[in-house]
């Protein structure tokens, strides 16, 4: 068989069994889905036969890559990342390539210094969210070696490739959805306010001026990271401000949860008296009573599409488009149902 002295199996002798170079060894190896079924087949009865065992770090110094792609978030505990990476695993079921992934807790500085880990260990690409890294990330990304996609976010100029949907236009669109259900005094309720937070708000404030209706005292924000309790609490916080608010667009689904049950607790009625409008559209606003209105947003498409475009790359395809819009969906419900109930007038 032509083995070396240690007896180990080598890539040339699984080449020799199964037939074929040691090329497309490796490559079925690395990306099952670059060969044909009938050629999986071939190479995986002779490593079974030979019970071979790839050297992970021989490969990646030969190939300068990794059979790794990182993946950085903002924070694992959120169930929008949560959907993402699943997509991002389901994406890679018939590879051999391994997800390593980073929790940047939405700081610039550990962002930069968890890009520059990562690709001190030359993965094969690199996905991470948004599209606001600092200026050192920047030139990290731009010199990476690999395929890089940046998520979550819309932008026709991105490092590499790109992702996502337009946050813009998205709070744009849900506002725009309120104002046609009949509300009038539309606020805003918003916590973390990260760079997707703000332009989702910045989207709410342009509906509102083209509807002649946006009042600054109608946002209420905090920097404090979002919960369901704070949701209540900032409702509260802008009724004291404005006693005729008659609705919001709440930041995440968090906060509208916790808007509605503030309003259930002080007897206000939804949609009658005030409505509400959540975003990402998790399955908790189909189970809420009344079910609250949301934004969906393609989370696990969105890992889907960027574990393809790097794994494309990798095969020497090249991008027609560097990035990709996914859009989104006002999944209008009970809780903004307003237009066709009796309408509340302040007193």
């Amino acid at each position: 068989m032509g083995r070396r002295s240690s007896g180990r199996p080598t890539i040339n002798d699984v080449a020799r069994l199964a037939g074929v170079s040691p090329i497309t060894v490796s490559r079925a190896l690395r990306d099952p889905s670059l060969v044909s079924v009938e050629l999986r087949r071939l190479v995986d009865g002779a490593v079974a036969e030979l019970h071979y065992q790839p050297n992970v770090n021989a490969r990646a110094l030969a190939s300068s890559r990794a059979d790794v792609i990182a993946v950085l978030v903002p924070l694992l505990t959120n169930i929008v990342f949560a959907d993402f990476i699943r997509g991002i695993y389901d994406a890679l079921d018939d590879s051999t390539l391994q997800v390593q992934i980073g929790n940047t807790h939405y700081s610039p500085q550990e962002e930069e210094r968890l890009v520059r880990m990562f690709l001190g260990q030359r993965p094969s690409g690199l996905i991470l969210a948004g599209i606001d890294q600092s200026s050192p990330t920047v030139k990290l990304l731009k010199a990476a070696g690999c395929p890089v996609v940046q998520v979550m976010e819309y932008h026709e100029e991105p490092i590499d490739m790109l992702v996502g949907f337009s946050h813009f236009e998205a709070g744009k669109a849900a506002t725009e959805h309120l104002v046609h259900a009949g509300y009038r005094r539309i606020g805003f309720i918003g916590a973390r306010m990260d760079p997707r937070s703000q332009r989702r708000m910045a989207g709410y404030q342009r509906a509102l001026e083209e509807a002649g209706m946006f009042d600054p005292t109608l946002i209420t924000t905090t920097p404090t990271p979002s919960s369901v309790p704070l949701g209540g609490e900032l409702l509260a916080e802008a009724l004291a401000r404005n006693h005729d608010l008659d609705a919001v667009f709440c930041n995440n689904d968090d906060l509208a949860l916790g808007v509605l049950f503030e309003c259930q607790r002080r007897a206000i009625s939804v949609p009658h008296r005030i409505g509400i409008c959540g975003f990402n559209d998790l399955d908790l606003m189909r189970a809420a009573h009344p079910c609250v209105t949301s934004v969906t947003t393609p989370r696990y498409e969105t890992g889907r599409h960027a574990v393809q475009m790097v794994r494309r790359r990798l095969s020497g395809e090249t991008e027609e488009a560097r990035y990709l819009d996914l859009g989104f969906r006002l999944q209008a419900r009970e809780s903004t149902a307003r237009a066709f109930a009796p309408r509340w007038k302040p007193a």
